[in-house]
This record gives structure tokens, C-alpha cells and sequence, in this order.
């Protein structure tokens, strides 16, 4: 069997294609931020967390009973999640409830299901 190559078989750079996206490719420091945005999206209880927020606000007795874990441990994803600007929280008496804090949230959620939906 032929053993497929990711390269180009000789070298030549398109000089008038790598310019114009030099003119459009974000900072390093920027490209940085993303990755870190991402990174957040890699562990699966923040996904979940994230999932059932999208449906509903939730405090954190509400999220740690439907996801079966302890508080603790779902305040402190809850705590990354709103450093990264994920997450916001309102207080009513001694609850704080959850929410995605805004619709782009949402939509990276439902484009990622549609995206691994496509590869079954």
C-alpha cells in the first residue's frame, strides 16, 4: 500500500496566498487566549456542567445531584468556568444560581454536538 505524504512533493511557496493570510492571521498573544478558551472545553465534567446550564440556570446543590458528584467538586469547575468568562452567577438568599453567560456559549455547545452527530 502507498504511503500517503501530508507534505508537497516540491517546494514552492504561493507567495500572494501566504501574504494575504499573514495580513489576516490574529497576534500570537491572541492565538494564546484561544487555545486557552478550547483548553476549558477539553475536560468532561465543565462540558457537562456547561450542557445542563444551557438548559436550564442551576444552582450548585441542582448540578451536583443531576451529575451525581459533590458540591465541592462542582464549585470548583464552576469557579474555571467563570474565570474564563463561561459561566456568571446571580445570588437569591443564600443560593447562587448559574448560567451560561452569553448565547455564544450555547452555539459552540450545539456546533460541536452537530460535529461528532456528522462522524456516526
Amino acid at each position: 500500500m502507498k504511503k500517503i505524504e501530508e507534505g508537497c512533493e516540491f517546494i514552492h511557496v504561493h507567495e500572494e496566498i501566504v501574504k494575504k493570510v499573514e495580513k489576516e492571521m490574529p497576534g500570537e498573544e491572541r492565538l494564546y487566549d484561544l487555545a486557552d478558551f478550547f483548553k476549558i472545553f477539553g475536560d468532561s465534567t465543565r462540558i457537562k456542567i456547561l450542557y445542563v446550564l444551557s438548559c436550564s440556570e442551576m444552582c450548585v446543590c441542582d448540578i451536583a445531584q443531576l451529575l451525581n458528584m459533590t458540591q465541592s467538586a462542582i464549585s470548583h469547575q464552576l469557579r474555571v468556568l467563570k474565570q474564563m468568562k463561561l459561566v456568571k452567577n446571580r445570588r437569591e438568599g443564600k443560593s447562587f444560581f448559574y448560567s451560561l453567560s452569553d448565547g455564544h456559549i450555547e452555539t459552540i455547545l450545539s456546533q460541536g454536538m452537530e460535529h461528532i452527530g456528522e462522524e456516526q
